[in-house]
């Protein structure tokens, strides 16, 4: 049960980072963090809607991964005492 928890803690770690990694990676509505790493590059290439849905698409599967992730800890720490 501890390498499973260990497993989890990992995850959940990794899943965190990406995550605000992808959040801060999305077309900002008006100025901010997503301005500073392209400027106006990033509103060349969000024309394509493409690549802005595989964005969302990914943020969304991640943050499931990082819900059941913490769920499943929240879990084994509960049950953990009897």
């Amino acid at each position: 049960m501890q390498i499973l928890e260990f497993v989890l803690q990992v995850l959940l770690g990794i899943t965190s980072l990406l995550l605000t990694l992808l959040i801060l990676l999305h077309k900002g509505r008006g100025g901010g963090l997503s301005d500073m790493f392209g400027g106006g590059l990033t509103s060349a290439l969000g024309s394509s809607g493409l690549a802005e849905r595989n964005l969302n698409r990914f943020t969304i599967v991640l943050a499931l991964v990082w819900f059941v992730a913490i769920v499943a800890l929240g879990l084994i720490t509960k049950f953990q005492g009897i």
